[in-house]
């Protein structure tokens, strides 16, 4: 499974910046969560970014001051990003970005301090629904990051009333229900398949209780559509705003947070794990 996943990502990582890796849906939730890292988090502080992607979280935040070791499973998507680190490096005389080969579920391979060597990590837009034990990453940030660590994660939820109600629409009854397996299911990428498990919040949650606290969590794209409906939503601009305000304004409320295409959570590391 984490071979197939990987031979997809390498496959798209060449244009994966543009509509199908960062249109203008994955702009405004790539926002949400910088702000939210901003917030909890000042530079020079270090961040540790799992599942990287080409890195444009990165970059942002090297250039921001941060320092950032950005990591993926993807050789491809990795060379994209520490294309990024290098130029950023030329241009501003500071190496602030790094970027390696490393899967989420093989944290093991970095190096740790006494105390933990990031004071937060983060993963944008689901690499970790690609990862078959959560339980095992949750240590491994755990002892990465240092004391009161955050995590700072979106993921790809469960129930995404956009996608449910689109493919029963076109009567595509078994796409509507991937969302729903208990366990890893395969989605086509570009003639490859992505190994994947949708979660809700306090499924997701629960592989990370033991080591971590939650502090916060909401809705991404709830009200509005999810990314793969770009065309849909660039159809009606005005109808677009009163969806954004929507989910900026509705989507952390105790009854809707845990739906929408993507949720957003926080987690703090505890000072000693909780018994099992």
């Amino acid at each position: 499974m984490l071979a197939d996943t990987q031979a997809a990502f390498d496959s798209v990582a060449a244009n994966y910046d543009g509509p199908r890796g960062n249109n203008l849906l994955i702009q405004r939730m790539r926002e949400r969560t910088w702000r939210t890292i901003e917030r909890r988090v000042s530079p020079p502080a270090q961040l540790l970014d799992l599942g990287c992607g080409t890195g444009i979280d990165a970059l942002h935040f090297a250039n921001l001051g941060y320092g950032v070791l950005a990591t993926d499973w993807s050789p491809q998507m990795v060379a994209r990003a520490a294309a990024r680190g290098h130029a950023h490096a030329t241009l501003t005389g500071h190496s602030r970005l790094e970027a390696i080969c490393a899967g989420a579920h093989e944290l093991e391979r970095l190096e740790g301090a006494p105390g933990g060597r990031f004071d937060a990590a983060y993963s944008n837009f689901g690499p970790l629904n690609c990862i078959p034990d959560l339980r095992a990453v949750s240590g491994e940030c755990a002892r990465l990051l240092k004391p009161g660590g955050l995590l700072i994660f979106t993921i790809i939820g469960r129930l995404c009333p956009w996608e449910l109600g689109y493919y029963l629409l076109q009567g595509r009854i078994e796409r509507a229900r991937v969302r729903f397996e208990r366990r890893m299911t395969a989605v086509n990428l570009n003639r490859h398949q992505v190994w994947t498990r949708y979660y809700t919040p306090r499924e997701f949650y629960r592989c990370f209780a033991g080591e971590f606290e939650l502090l916060e969590h909401r809705a991404l794209s709830l009200f509005l559509p999810p990314p793969y409906l770009i065309d849909f939503y660039q159809r009606a601009p005005r109808r677009n705003r009163a969806l954004a305000w929507l989910d900026d304004h509705l989507g952390g409320l105790p009854l809707l947070r845990g739906a929408g295409d993507h949720f957003l959570m926080v987690l703090r590391r505890r000072a000693s794990p909780e018994p099992a």
